[in-house]
């Protein structure tokens, strides 16, 4: 019996903070261009009420989204102790690319994952490397992926990376730009005979029929600013909507699938998209089992890291896994839940024992 396991994992979180504080000069401004009745320590104090963020990272100019998937990979593959020439398929998570200092525009060619194998210095030319585009819940695409190329018998080890370089993508004048973030997680996904631990189960949907282009590309709030660039934009209350609707339900699928009670369930890893949405996540997908919200269930990293999209839920799994989080550890046999949600719409969940 094959079980594909997480063996080694690995982050980079850039070394620029930029605190709220940041953001008292700017000038924020709603959709059709005008200002704000409200003060910017007004905005901001609401936003990190809602949100949880108090800080997040951006990484340094001279570092692309490529860089910092190279950066997260090595220490996964020194943590798993395998051999980089061995890896059957290198999975790269991502929305937008390379994206230069200064520009929004996403250099996708090469891709992402040849990018990354050329850093690595991989020479195998077996060991395959593509790009997957599925929005924030991309990683876990990518997780999910990995364990049916092992399940069908053609891999034994994959590397799966989420990065992102969302802050060179934010428009100046809109106030969500304050949400997002830089980062890069990864991890080995590997084959191994007559373990318990492992993949159980998963889920996966993607709505598009209303849902499509809840989170879009679109110009600059300021309409007098003259560029053809694009910015990351969404309808921030209808993805809460469909988050707090669907997510639950997948995670219940998942769970329901793996034939483990939700009793054993000791950590959710959630997409850090927002505090407040993450909770209420949680609560409903418990409340589905008539039951409370267990302490220390959830995982935070959202209040330093902000949303680093695809980044978020492998970064938050190595923190933990390495005891850098207070209060969260994983232990031998725990049954441990990935999910996420974004642009697409898409959501998945895994249901993992560790």
């Amino acid at each position: 019996m094959i079980s594909s396991i997480i063996s080694g994992t690995g982050s980079y979180i850039p070394s620029i903070e930029k605190k709220n504080t940041d953001f008292l000069d700017a000038e924020f401004l709603n959709e059709d261009g005008t200002a704000f009745s409200n003060s910017n320590e007004e905005i901001i104090e609401k936003f990190k009420l809602i949100t949880g963020i108090a800080s997040r990272r951006y990484a340094e100019g001279k570092y692309n989204t490529s860089d910092l998937a190279a950066f997260a990979s090595e220490k996964a593959i020194k943590k798993a102790g395998i051999d980089k020439e061995e890896l059957d398929y290198i999975i790269v998570a991502h929305n937008y690319g390379d994206v230069k200092s200064g520009s929004t525009y996403g250099d996708l060619l090469p891709s992402l994952a040849s990018r990354v194998k050329n850093k690595l210095e991989i020479k195998n030319p077996n060991c395959v490397g593509y790009d997957l585009l599925f929005g924030c819940p991309g990683w876990i695409e990518g997780v999910i992926q990995a364990n049916a190329f092992i399940k069908a018998g053609i891999a034994n080890k994959c590397l799966v990376i989420g990065a992102e370089t969302l802050s060179r993508v934010v428009d100046e004048f809109d106030r969500d730009s304050m949400i997002f973030s830089d980062g890069a997680g990864a991890c080995i996904i590997e084959a191994k005979e007559n373990v318990k631990s492992g993949i159980l189960q998963h889920a996966t949907q993607t709505f598009a029929e209303d849902e499509a282009f809840y989170l879009f590309n679109g110009d600059s709030y300021n309409s007098s600013k003259k560029d053809t660039n694009k910015y990351i934009k969404m309808h921030g209350r209808k993805v809460y909507e469909f988050a707090l609707t669907n997510v639950p339900k997948a995670m219940q699928s998942a769970l329901d699938k793996s034939d483990v009670s939700i009793d054993e369930v000791k950590k959710v890893f959630i997409h850090q998209a927002n505090e407040k949405m993450d909770e209420a996540i949680i609560k409903r997908f418990f409340r589905l089992y008539k039951k409370q919200v267990p302490e220390h269930v959830m995982p935070m990293s959202i209040h330093e890291l902000g949303n680093s999209s695809v980044a978020t839920v492998p970064t938050l799994l190595d923190l933990v896994i390495n005891g850098e989080l207070e209060n969260h550890e994983l232990n031998k046999n725990d049954v441990i839940i990935l999910a996420s949600v974004g642009a697409g719409m898409n959501i998945n969940a895994i249901v993992y024992r560790y």
